[in-house]
């Protein structure tokens, strides 16, 4: 094996390392609550489109209908989200955070933020940049990503006419 292809296993490592790193605590806090890492990407995504319709979030998420629904229902049976039929076409339902799953994301994503922030502090310099660099080239190819890009596109300009 030759010396970057020692490296890029190197990469692939400590990534998986990483990532096991970042989820941890987030794990354990849900796990309080009886639920997964799929039921902490749901109620990020709510949190960060609230109104998000049930079809936006399987497209965001890049997972099929099945793959959600149980999580979905479990997340409303414990309260920590609710449906509202959309005034915009009554076939859709849209996803909203109680005030539980509000206080539950936010303790979650506080972590999160606490833990990058910290090592961004700590290694100084462009570091944020490149990590931010990296992480852009790596989800340009995801249609989640892209689907999530024009909803918040769609959020700013209902945004700019309700003012």
């Amino acid at each position: 094996m030759n010396d970057e292809q020692q490296k890029l296993n190197e990469v692939l490592m400590l990534f998986y390392f990483a990532y096991r790193t970042f989820t941890e605590k987030p794990d354990q806090m849900i796990a309080k609550y009886g639920i997964q890492r799929v039921h902490h990407r749901i109620l990020f995504f709510i949190a960060r489109i609230p109104g998000i319709t049930v079809n936006e979030l399987f497209t965001v998420l890049e997972v099929s209908k099945q793959a959600v629904n149980v999580p979905l229902r479990q997340l409303y049976e414990k309260g920590f989200i609710e449906s509202e039929q959309a005034k915009f076409d009554k076939r859709y339902k849209q996803l909203f955070l109680t005030e539980k799953g509000y206080r539950l994301e936010q303790g979650l994503s506080r972590v999160q933020k606490e833990q990058m922030k910290e090592i961004f502090s700590s290694l100084g310099g462009d570091h944020q940049k490149a990590w931010m660099d990296v992480m852009k080239e790596l989800a340009e190819v995801r249609p989640g990503r892209r689907q999530l890009e024009a909803l918040f596109r769609e959020k700013q300009t209902i945004d700019r006419i309700r003012q």
